[in-house]
């Protein structure tokens, strides 16, 4: 079969690899829809962290976020898998330990992470083959491009559902990217107003197009995030935030959405700085705050299902493009693709050529 492989920091190639073999418990999906994540770009330019940690090494075959149709079972798998059209869980835990006991396998130890550590090649390939205990399976309402934004999504309902927001609430969000529009579209469907901060323009049209009319940019909002006074300026309303999510990839927000929260509310932090970042923690306990850290959409997967497919949220403008295999590394590379909207994400259709 055709898979993406990168062999090295921005060194990759579309190769010929033996097709996968579902081993007993295991399922071998023919992928329909995989997303480019920025994950993805973190292994293509060698920054992501799990490669110098001894996680993940050369080469290596990414995709997490995916949709696609069982193709064939390994033994002791109910052959009622077959053919049946589903999506994944990217975290799969080694099911003994205590933590995957109590199901919370996305923090299990010696977890496993579909497209990112060793020994679970991802999705950017025709096939793929991953435990049948981690499918979830996908109504007809749920089609291939919805399947493979069920996992970016599932994150992004768990940090909604973290905020604890709901009508009469004002949350502002963080990054206009993919998981940052995502969560404000759960936050949206769960009643709250909903404000996204940026740092640039184009990102910033694209969420008001979506509805999101009030999107800041940065430089234009004295005090954001950088100065002391952040409500001191139009066209920020006065008035404050009963929860901040952090889906921006800035070292220095995390700090800053814990100074723009209300005290007694709630900080999300869902994205991932390339340095360290800090808060203060006397900020965190004068002002009464509670902060929730959110890694993996294991627990949310099932609900945004439902969610997709009744339409209370349905994230299909987010994709900017779908490509084959063959345009992969310029996507990874950043390279601006003809006739690409000015959505976030781009998918991938291994079938495509």
């Amino acid at each position: 079969m055709r898979a993406f492989v990168l062999t090295g920091p921005r060194q990759h190639a579309v190769q010929d690899v033996p097709a996968p073999v579902a081993a007993p418990g295991e399922a071998v999906i023919d992928v329909e829809r995989a997303g480019v994540c920025g994950t993805d770009a973190e292994f293509f330019t060698g920054e992501m962290a799990y490669l110098h940690d001894g996680h993940a090494t050369y080469p290596m075959r990414l995709g997490h976020e995916w949709a696609g149709r069982v193709a064939a079972v390994g033994s002791g798998v109910d052959l009622g898998w077959l053919g049946r059209r589903v999506m994944g869980d990217t975290m799969l835990g080694d099911r003994t330990c205590r933590r995957c006991r109590r199901g919370r396998q996305h923090v299990c130890a010696s977890r496993q992470e579909v497209g990112i550590t060793d020994g679970r090649p991802g999705a950017l390939a025709e096939q793929l083959v991953v435990p049948v205990s981690s499918l979830h399976v996908l109504p007809d309402e749920v089609d291939p491009a919805l399947g493979a934004l069920v996992e970016p999504g599932a994150n992004a309902l768990r940090a909604a559902r973290a905020a604890a927001a709901g009508p009469g609430d004002r949350v502002l969000v963080l990054g206009p990217g993919t998981i940052g529009l995502l969560t404000a579209m759960f936050l949206r469907a769960a009643g709250a107003e909903v404000h996204l901060l940026g740092s640039t323009e184009p990102s910033l049209a694209f969420a008001r197009s979506l509805g999101f009319e009030r999107a800041w940019l940065a430089d234009a909002v004295s005090g954001l995030p950088f100065d002391a006074g952040p409500f001191d300026a139009e066209p920020f309303d006065a008035e404050p935030f009963d929860a901040v999510v952090d889906a921006s990839n800035a070292p220095q927000l995390p700090a800053r959405a814990l100074d723009l929260v209300e005290p007694s509310g709630r900080v999300v932090y869902i994205g991932l700085a390339g340095t360290p970042s800090t808060i203060d923690t006397r900020t965190l306990v004068l002002k009464d705050v509670t902060a929730v850290g959110i890694l993996s959409a294991s627990p949310a997967i099932d609900p945004t299902i439902v969610a997709y497919a009744s339409g209370e949220v349905d994230p299909r403008p987010l994709i900017a493009a779908t490509v084959t295999l063959d345009q992969v590394g310029a996507v990874l590379a950043g390279e601006h693709l003809d006739g690409a909207g000015p959505g976030p994400k781009i998918h991938v259709d291994p079938r495509l050529r």
